[in-house]
């Protein structure tokens, strides 16, 4: 077990606690099937007492993969683990993580328990757990303010109890690399076993120290690394994965240690959530962002011509990022297309490959040349489009008299229906989404909307986010066009979509 740093990753259930960020069914399925290429261990695939949804989705990532464990998140609860069994009982590998919070804090305020009544909580369900599971990872939850003594106590209760992964999440990001490093070391030294025992890191980057305090238990024993893709996450986020990955990479002379990541699907895989999660990566993010790997000072410029070791310290390829493009043209024919998209380590059906042939030939007629990225954003906003509930047939717009625009919007279900509603508005977008508001029959608040440029350019795609609030309940939407104002319908339609979708699917959390 612990030959190796293991990659936990949490995007499918600790990520999507991001405000506003609502993952279909099928983007769900995508994104674990994506990890799994990517080579993480360990999919916390979701939350299954909390919802037939949840449920449903983490039954069918346990189905469907075949070389990564497939973990579902319980309480101390009983029939939270008996969630976890059922919706994963067919995985290759499966798995369950139980967590009980032990700082003074929550155990006062909110879960109104003594130490002792924690304790044999913690005896109880981790030897219930047992029963039904080879490996059990046990989380005392807000670890980094729980008093020092009484967390050694809940530790040693949850080993002797069959807990053989530990897990030390600083829950509300409190701590720093020094502090958390050591309770590692401590609990390492101390906890007496009969069996091995995996601790692992579950940071929160609430002080922006997520990573830091990850490296920082690997310099102390720490063999299991749990975060998310991009860092997304409840508050400030997660630990970057990615970041952990490239840093045991570039510095294996310091940490001696490397996980499994297939680091060339790391820019692949950071795309695919950015764009289902509604939330576009920053251009300085490290590893993943648009600058990573841009060098615009002369004396940079002239150093990276010379030696590109000069000022990288990582070549872009190494993380899946071309740095030569051959751009394609509206000349280009289908074997050149279908060449891209293998160069660009795409494997396409030939049926979606004509799908995809035709739109880039439309995207082709208003470019000079479209770019890899042009490609990277039409593949997945076709991909997207195809799995949505609902998608856009039909946008028109006109300019009224006293400065109204008015709007026609028609669109699609999955089954084929046409739906279509008209309105004006004091602007086009404002007469788009009024317009979008009357075919779903509800009332929404934008909380945000913001355009990007998917590439450089007068002729750049638009990318355009949404952010909405729909009976408090807040979701995302993206939509990707050379039309600012299609691409502005498309992310409205989206949001209001997934609304949809997460309403159909909620039930309260089971107790």
């Amino acid at each position: 077990m612990s030959s190796h740093i293991q990659i936990f990753d949490t995007t499918l259930r600790d990520g999507e606690q991001t405000p506003g960020v609502n993952f279909s069914f099928e983007e769900r399925l995508k994104i674990a099937q994506q990890l799994e290429k990517w080579g993480v261990d360990i999919i916390e695939a979701g939350f299954p007492a909390s919802s037939t949804g949840s449920f449903k989705s983490v039954e069918a990532i346990a189905k469907t993969l075949t070389t990564t464990a497939v973990c579902g998140l319980a309480r101390c609860v009983k029939s939270d683990i008996d969630a976890v069994y059922e919706a994963t009982k067919e995985a290759a590998i499966p798995r369950i993580h139980v967590f009980v919070a032990t700082s003074p804090i929550h155990r006062d305020s909110k879960l109104k328990m003594s130490q002792d009544e924690v304790l044999e909580s913690i005896k109880e369900h981790v030897e219930y757990a047992k029963q039904y599971f080879e490996v059990v990872q046990f989380s005392p939850e807000d670890a980094t303010r729980t008093e020092p003594d009484f967390l050694l106590k809940a530790v040693q209760t949850a080993v002797d109890a069959g807990a053989s992964v530990i897990n030390i999440p600083d829950t509300v990001g409190f701590s720093y690399p020094t502090e958390y490093g050591k309770i590692f070391k401590t609990l390492i030294e101390t906890i007496e076993s009969d069996h091995e025992v995996i601790y692992s890191a579950h940071c929160h980057d609430d002080l922006g120290l997520a990573v830091a305090n990850s490296m920082a238990a690997i310099e102390n024993g720490a063999k299991r690394i749990e975060g998310t893709l991009n860092g997304i996450g409840e508050r400030a986020g997660n630990t970057a994965l990615e970041e952990v990955a490239l840093g045991l990479y570039v510095r294996q002379d310091h940490y001696q240690n490397q996980s499994k990541i297939n680091l060339a699907e790391t820019k692949q895989t950071s795309d695919l959530i950015a764009r289902y999660a509604g939330i576009r990566v920053p251009k300085n993010k490290a590893i993943v962002g648009q600058n990573a790997f841009s060098h615009e000072s002369g004396i940079h410029q002239d150093g990276v011509l010379k030696n590109p070791e000069t000022y990288e310290i990582m070549t872009p390829q190494l993380v899946g990022v071309k740095t030569t493009e051959l751009p394609l043209g509206k000349l280009s024919g289908k074997h050149a297309f279908a060449e891209k998209l293998t160069a660009l380590g795409y494997d396409v059906e030939p049926e979606e490959q004509k799908v995809l042939f035709k739109q880039f030939k439309e995207i082709a007629d208003k470019k000079k040349a479209v770019t890899d990225r042009d490609i990277h954003a039409l593949i997945q906003g076709t991909s997207h489009e195809q799995s949505a509930s609902y998608q856009v047939d039909t946008l028109q717009l006109q300019f009224v008299s006293n400065g109204l625009q008015s709007a026609v919007v028609v669109i699609k279900d999955k089954d084929g229906n046409t739906y279509q509603d008209s309105s004006i508005g004091t602007g086009s977008i404002v007469a788009v989404y009024n317009a979008v508001d009357r075919i779903f029959d509800r009332e929404t608040e934008l909380l945000d909307y913001t355009i990007d440029s998917v590439t450089e350019g007068s002729d750049a795609q638009a990318e355009v986010h949404v952010q909405l609030k729909i009976d408090d309940q807040i979701v995302s939407g993206v939509g990707i066009d050379h039309d600012i104002l299609l691409a502005s319908c498309k992310s409205y339609v989206e949001a209001q979509a997934k609304y949809v979708n997460e309403s159909t699917e909620k039930e309260g959390i089971k107790s």
